[in-house]
């Protein structure tokens, strides 16, 4: 770099982080110096399938040094030519390397540790997220020096927004020709919010410098002996269930975990293979038996915790007004959900054969404000029907399946301790609502019909493919590998609409 270039600095933020602020903070900080600079920024896609990215251009000599000329500055970066790469999520610092915005020679990268995961992790069926190890690596094994630390979490900590944060990271990079005190002086300037924003920056400073090779940075209070730490797996899945339904509803959860015990300890009276099959068949019941249905969603919308949660993550201050609008809709699923077996069957019957006759689903769009007295008083009356979900259609349908998957379990252990765990494993499969959620449990329950009485081999790679795939197109392959029957095409009704029609 010489005086004729300017420093580069380019930032990916997502949506709420404060990132165009950080960009007007970084060129008042040079404007306040006598340095040209400017600042332009590409807005990012919704949906968390990419960041806003702000480029800012930063001239080292003055407009005294440049005497009268001014220098020509770019609207955007060039790749290869960046000084500064800042990233307020890690798999962001890695886009912009896979871009060729940093480079091993140039560039110095700030980027968080932290991870805000994107809409294709969170579609996978499986475990969709990347390897944030790996992501670490690349990115100090691409830049010329990395300082990485959870960017989100230091902004929880003090209290502010991540923009205060990576501005003291920056400022402790060293990358600025400007003093820690131009920088606050900027954010002092800025009148709002700023004790909150200054504790911000001096946490992002010493953080940056420790990662960079400076002083040790202080660390985040984190209470000791956290309930995950101290409570064992079962009494935590029992708590869960308890909370969704009932005492005698968690007696059940024990029940249950006792067969994966007993038939843990049939198939290896030794222990010679651990607790593995228990352990793991504990775990995915819990989270199974606390489905997720109309009451449960209305119960955790209306809970006090919701709202200071969402209160903490908005920033809002106690005298600050907040709104909070849920949306929701219904269809004839969830309405026949509710009700008792019998007459929620022949509901969804119904709604099956006007599907089937290429009528849309039925479905009422709703828009609730929970911090309103109607919204608020509308959810607890629904989340108020706990006491009538045992006599609903989906507890009886959710106690069935789970039952035909524990006895899968019992007779596969009794015949190869490895294929009880595998096809206990499958409970995995059960995940997510409405569509998303029948279809893998139409997988689990091929499986569970199917491969019961086949090796364990079979059965996990029926299980990844499942995991793997939506579609469906790899678990059918796996079956048919195995010896069993692909699951069975389902027809999609044809819909007719007239010429012109929208």
């Amino acid at each position: 770099m010489t005086q004729q270039q300017p420093i580069t600095i380019l930032t990916a933020a997502l949506g709420g982080e404060g990132g165009g602020v950080l960009a007007e903070w970084l060129v008042e900080i040079a404007t306040r110096a006598g340095h040209p600079a400017q600042s332009t920024s590409i807005p990012g896609v919704a949906q968390r399938t990419g960041a806003t990215t702000y480029y800012v251009e930063i001239h080292l000599q003055t407009h005294a040094e440049l005497g009268g000329r001014t220098p020509v500055l770019s609207l955007a970066p060039v790749p290869g030519c960046v000084d500064l790469m800042v990233a307020s999520e890690l798999l962001e610092a890695v886009r912009a390397i896979q871009n060729g915005f940093v480079s091993p020679g140039r560039t110095t990268l700030l980027a968080s540790s932290g991870r805000t995961l994107t809409t294709f992790e969170k579609l996978a069926p499986g475990d969709g997220r990347f390897d944030s190890e790996r992501l670490l690596q690349v990115a100090a094994a691409n830049s010329r020096q990395l300082a990485s630390f959870d960017v989100a979490a230091t902004a929880r900590e003090t209290g502010t927004v991540p923009s205060a944060v990576l501005c003291g990271a920056i400022a402790g990079s060293g990358v600025l020709p400007f003093a820690r005190a131009d920088f606050e002086a900027v954010i002092r300037a800025s009148g709002r919010g700023v004790e909150a924003s200054l504790r911000g920056f001096a946490l992002g400073f010493a953080r940056c410098g420790a990662a960079l090779g400076g002083a040790p940075a202080p660390t985040p209070c984190v209470p000791a002996g956290t309930l995950a730490a101290q409570a064992d797996l079962i009494e935590l899945g029992h708590a869960r269930v308890v909370e969704f339904q009932d005492a005698a509803y968690g007696e059940l959860y024990l029940q249950r975990v006792e067969r994966l015990r007993q038939a843990e300890r049939r198939a290896d009276p030794q222990g010679l293979q651990g607790t593995e099959l228990a352990r793991e068949g504990a775990r995915f019941l819990a989270l199974w038996m606390a489905f997720d249905d109309v009451i449960r969603v209305a119960d955790l919308k209306s809970r006090a915790g919701r709202f200071a949660r969402v209160r903490a993550e908005a920033g809002a201050a106690a005298d600050d007004l907040l709104r909070i609008a849920d949306h929701f809709k219904p269809g004839v699923t969830e309405l026949a959900g509710l009700l008792p077996p019998s007459a929620g069957r022949r509901l969804l019957a119904w709604e099956s054969r006007r599907r089937q006759a290429g009528k849309a689903p039925l479905g009422l769009a709703l828009k609730l404000r929970a911090d309103s007295i109607s919204g608020f008083l509308a959810l607890r009356l629904l989340a108020g029907l706990r006491p009538l979900r045992r006599r609903g259609q989906r507890y009886a349908a959710e106690q069935a399946l789970i039952e035909l998957w524990l006895a899968a379990v019992e007779q596969a252990a009794a015949r190869d301790w490895q294929a009880g765990l595998e096809l206990a494993l499958c409970a995995r499969l059960v995940k997510g609502y409405g569509a998303t959620n029948e279809r893998a449990k139409d997988n689990l329950r091929h499986i569970v019909e199917h491969l019961a009485h086949s090796n364990a081999h079979d059965i996990a790679r029926a299980r990844s493919a499942a995991l793997a795939d939506e579609a469906g197109s790899g678990l059918d392959q796996a079956l048919l590998q195995a010896g069993a029957p692909p699951r069975a095409i389902k027809p999609v009704p044809v819909r007719w609409f007239k010429a012109g029609a929208r």
